[in-house]
C-alpha cells in the first residue's frame, strides 16, 4: 500500500494533474461562494467535459471541486447570511452574528482552518481505510455483494430520522428506475414503454445533471424573483488567520466534529447534513456556558470541520466497494464510467494509478484549500458575490444542456436531464431527499445481478446467504439499520392508561 501511495503522489505532483487540482480547488471555492450553486451542480456539468481528458487530469479537477465547494459555501453564509451550499446552513447561525459584531475576518478564518482540518482528517481516513476495504472486498462473492447492497439500501431507513416515509418513497422510486431496461436474467425489456433509448436503462450522467443542475437553477430562479428588491451590503474583511490561542481553543471541537464527519461519511446514504447538525449539537452540549447562535466560534468550527470531514470519507465506500457514500460522491461513478472505469475493488487492481491518485488528490487538495481559501475570502469574495445570478443561471443551463447532449450526441439525454430536473424540483418542494433515490438506483442493478448469480450458485436456495459468515453478518446489520427507526418510534410512543382511583 505504501508503494501505491507513493505512486499516487508521483502522479498528482506531475505538472498537468497538479495544475488540474489547483484549478479544481479554485473553481470549487468560487462556485461555493456563489449562492445557489454547489459541488453537485459543478460536478454534474463538468463530468462530460472530462471525457476527452486524460483520466488523471479529469479526476483531479473533480476532486478539487468536491473538496473546495463545501468550504466555499461558508463565505456568503458568514458575510451575507446566505448559505452558498446546503451544507453551510448551520455556519450562518454563528457566522453571520460574528459579522454583525465586526468580526467577519475572524469568522472566515475559523471556517477556513476548521474546513482544512476536517478535510485533512478525512483524506487520511480515505488514504488508509479505502485500500484495506478494497483488498478485503476482493474476497467477496455474489452472496456477499448482495448482502452489501441490502446493507447500503437499509441505511435509507436507518438514517432517515423524522423523514422515514419520504426516504422510503425516494428509495422505492430509485429501485423502479434501476429496473428500467433489459433484464439481466432473461434479456427481456422492462418498463421501456416502447422507447428503444430506454433498453439500456436511464442514462446515469444526464439524470444526475438534471437532478442537481436543472433543479438548482429552478430553485435559484424562484429565489431571484422573491429577492429582486433586496440589496445586501457586503462587510469589510480584516484579519483572517486565527490566533494560536483560538486554534488551541477550537482543537477539541475540530477533533470531535472531524470524527463524527468521518464516521457518517463512510456510511452510505447518511448524508452531510446529518454530520453537521450532530456535530453542532455535540458542540453545544460540550460548551453549555456559551450561547450558540450569537457568534460562538465553536459553532462555526463544528459545522465546517464536520462538513469537510464527510467529503473524502464519503469516497471510502465508493472507491473500495462501488457504493456511493452520498449524492456528490455518486457523481464520481459517472466520471469513472465515461472513462471506461468501474469503481470498486477491481479499480485498485486494474487501475491502481487512478485509484491512488484520487486518494492522494484529496489530501493535496485540502492543503491547497487553506491559502486559496484565505485569498478568496479576503480579496475575491466581494467581487464574486456581486455577479448577477440571472447571468449565472443562463450560463449553467447552457453548460448542463451541452454536457448532457455531448455524452452520446443524443437529444434524448437532454430530455432525460429536463425530466429529472423537474422531478428534483418537485422532490425539494415536498422535502423528499435526493440521496436515497440515487443510492437505490445505483445499488438496485448491483443487487439484482448478484442475487441472480447467488441463486445460480446455490441452485435456488436462499440458505446460501446465511451459510456464508460475511453475508450473514451484513444481513443482520441491515436488519438492525432497517429496524432502528421503527423501534425508536415505538419506544417514544406514549403509553395510554385509564385513570385509577386509588381510594376505591
Amino acid at each position: 500500500m505504501v508503494e501505491n501511495l507513493l505512486l499516487g503522489f508521483t502522479v498528482v505532483f506531475q505538472p498537468l494533474p497538479m495544475m488540474a487540482l489547483l484549478f479544481g480547488v479554485t473553481v470549487g471555492l468560487i462556485v461555493g461562494a456563489l449562492p445557489g450553486l454547489n459541488d453537485n451542480i459543478t460536478l454534474a456539468v463538468l463530468i462530460p467535459i472530462t471525457f476527452g481528458m486524460d483520466p488523471h487530469v479529469g479526476m483531479m479537477i473533480l476532486v478539487g471541486i468536491y473538496c473546495a465547494a463545501c468550504y466555499g459555501g461558508s463565505i456568503p453564509a458568514i458575510l451575507l447570511k446566505i448559505p452558498g451550499t446546503a451544507s453551510s446552513i448551520v455556519t450562518t447561525l454563528d457566522g453571520y452574528p460574528m459579522t454583525l459584531k465586526g468580526e467577519a475576518g475572524k469568522a472566515l478564518g475559523i471556517a477556513t482552518t476548521s474546513s482544512v482540518f476536517g478535510g485533512l482528517m478525512s483524506s487520511l481516513v480515505l488514504m488508509f481505510i479505502a485500500p484495506f476495504l478494497a483488498h478485503q472486498a476482493l474476497k467477496f462473492g455474489p452472496p456477499e455483494y448482495f448482502a452489501l447492497t441490502i446493507l447500503g439500501i437499509s441505511t435509507v431507513a436507518g438514517m432517515a430520522g423524522k423523514s422515514l416515509l419520504k426516504n422510503l418513497i425516494a428509495g422505492v422510486i430509485g429501485l423502479f428506475i434501476a429496473m428500467i431496461g433489459m433484464s439481466p436474467q432473461t434479456g427481456f425489456p422492462r418498463f421501456y414503454f416502447g422507447n428503444n433509448y430506454l433498453l439500456e436503462g436511464i442514462p446515469f450522467v444526464p439524470m444526475l445533471i438534471g437532478l442537481f443542475g436543472i433543479t438548482s437553477i429552478l430553485e435559484l430562479a424562484e429565489h431571484i424573483v422573491k429577492e429582486k428588491d433586496i440589496k445586501h451590503i457586503l462587510p469589510k474583511v480584516t484579519r483572517i488567520l486565527p490566533t494560536k490561542k483560538m486554534i488551541k481553543r477550537l482543537l477539541p471541537t475540530w477533533i470531535t466534529s472531524g470524527t463524527i464527519g468521518n464516521v457518517i461519511g463512510i456510511i452510505p446514504g447518511a448524508g452531510m447534513l446529518m454530520a453537521i447538525y450532530l456535530s453542532y449539537d455535540v458542540a453545544q452540549r460540550r460548551n453549555k456556558d456559551k450561547e450558540f447562535g450569537t457568534g460562538v466560534p465553536e459553532g462555526i468550527a463544528s459545522a465546517e470541520a464536520a462538513n469537510n470531514a464527510v467529503v473524502a470519507s464519503s469516497m471510502v465506500p465508493l472507491l473500495s466497494l462501488g457504493i456511493p457514500g452520498n449524492s456528490a460522491s455518486a457523481l464520481f461513478i459517472g466520471a469513472l464510467m465515461i472513462q471506461g472505469l468501474r469503481p470498486g475493488p477491481s479499480l485498485f487492481v486494474d487501475h491502481p494509478t487512478i485509484a491512488y491518485s484520487i486518494i492522494v488528490g484529496f489530501f493535496v487538495a485540502n492543503l491547497f484549500m487553506g491559502p486559496l481559501g484565505i485569498l478568496v475570502s479576503k480579496f475575491l469574495a466581494t467581487y464574486i458575490l456581486r455577479i448577477p445570478r440571472q447571468i449565472l443561471s443562463g450560463v449553467i443551463v447552457a453548460l448542463c444542456a451541452t454536457g448532457a447532449f455531448a455524452i452520446s450526441n443524443s437529444i434524448f439525454n437532454v430530455w432525460i436531464m429536463i425530466i429529472f430536473g423537474i422531478i428534483g424540483f418537485v422532490f425539494n418542494k415536498l422535502n423528499i431527499p435526493h440521496s436515497p433515490l440515487i443510492l437505490t438506483m445505483v445499488l438496485g442493478t448491483m443487487m439484482e445481478r448478484n442475487y441472480l448469480q447467488s441463486m445460480v450458485l446455490s441452485k435456488g436456495s436462499w440458505s446460501i446467504f446465511m451459510q456464508r459468515p460475511l453475508s450473514a453478518v451484513l444481513l443482520l446489520m441491515s436488519l438492525f439499520f432497517f429496524a432502528t427507526p421503527f423501534i425508536s418510534k415505538l419506544l417514544k410512543k406514549p403509553i395510554i392508561t385509564d385513570d385509577i382511583d386509588l381510594n376505591n
